[in-house]
């Protein structure tokens, strides 16, 4: 068996190296996973950069990657319905099934949780972005054969979507506006689509994410890098019901309040590198607004593994580049320029 991984590792703000870290023997009730494909998400790249995503800091050295998937090489104890060989998509939430959030069916609250890839326990939970890496076999979804790795590693962002979408409640013909234009933009309109909504806008500061929505099915796009004028009037011709604020700042928050109707609902999608953001309270009072918060997703992965192997979404239609896993700094840091950028997805060679 394999004795050392080779793995993405943030030591601090713009310093991930590839570091080989010596694996111990595969623990009882865990699985080893070769890696197959990770998408470079948008907390990575504020790990990149700040060695921090919304509360969430970085105080030792962590491997990166959270959207992945891989063949399982080796298996310690009893791991039902899974076998040596076969190609899984990887839930990165080991929830822990007996907290008062887990019973009440909304895991992604778990008050227990480990996340792959994530700061938010110490020790840090290692992420995925490895040659090889373990989980347990409840994270372990298995894919059929046409369906390919990168496509499978992206099961992860699309479920985060799909629960954003859900937070909203019944969108059936109902009208949207979205801010942010990034992979979690596009992909939570594409889930808004598939849930009724009748028609998106979706709202950015640059024009090349949104030439990439309209290719992707968005009704009207905005530009507000000059402005929110042309956004205002169209609120005002006709109010949107439901926004999502997927951009993580101030200022999509503060839009998004300010042009639902009223009685309306937002949406916050969007995390911000350092966790607070002014909320225009009068107006969420005056309009009667209920603004929901939406973190990650449950039940959702496996729905999100389902319509990517029916083909129901098309998750690759979102990938701009593909780099290998040993390239990984420097897929971060092309991932990170939105010009050339829409999504990043790393592969195993």
């Amino acid at each position: 068996m394999t004795s050392m991984a080779l793995a993405a590792t943030l030591f601090g703000p713009e310093d991930l190296r590839m570091v080989e870290w010596a694996l111990d023997p595969l623990a009882s009730g865990m699985v080893r996973i070769r890696f197959g494909a990770g998408g470079i998400c948008g907390s990575d790249m504020h790990y990149y950069r700040h060695a921090r995503t919304g509360d969430f800091v970085v105080t030792s050295p962590l491997v990166l990657g959270h959207e992945i998937a891989g063949e399982v090489v080796e298996i310690a104890g009893p791991a039902p319905g899974l076998k040596i060989g076969d190609r899984v998509a990887v839930n990165p939430s080991r929830w822990c099934g007996h907290c008062k959030p887990c019973r009440e069916n909304r895991a992604n609250l778990c008050e227990n949780i480990f996340f792959m890839g994530s700061a938010s326990k110490t020790p840090h939970m290692q992420g995925g972005f490895a040659s090889v890496f373990d989980a347990v076999p409840a994270q372990c979804v298995k894919i059929p054969d046409h369906v390919t790795y990168q496509a499978a590693a992206l099961a992860e962002p699309l479920a985060v979507c799909l629960h954003a979408v859900a937070r909203a409640g019944d969108v059936n013909g109902k009208r949207a506006v979205l801010f942010g234009a990034g992979p979690i933009g596009l992909l939570t309109m594409l889930a808004a689509r598939r849930a009724g909504v009748a028609d998106v806008t979706v709202v950015d500061i640059a024009a090349a994410p949104l030439a990439f929505a309209t290719r992707l099915g968005a009704s009207h796009v905005v530009d507000i890098s000059g402005g929110d004028e042309a956004l205002k009037a169209q609120a005002a011709a006709q109010p949107f019901d439901v926004a999502f604020e997927v951009s993580g700042t101030a200022a999509g928050l503060a839009s998004a309040i300010g042009v639902v109707r009223r009685g309306g609902i937002v949406v916050q999608v969007g995390n911000l590198p350092g966790g607070q953001i002014p909320v225009p309270a009068n107006a969420v009072m005056a309009k009667e607004i209920d603004l929901r918060g939406s973190f990650r997703f449950g039940a959702e992965f496996f729905t999100a593994v389902e319509l990517i192997a029916d083909g129901s979404i098309d998750v690759l239609a979102l990938v701009t580049a593909e780099r290998p896993l040993s390239g990984a700094p420097d897929a971060v840091r092309l991932a990170l320029d939105r010009s050339q950028s829409v999504k990043v997805v790393l592969t195993a060679h």
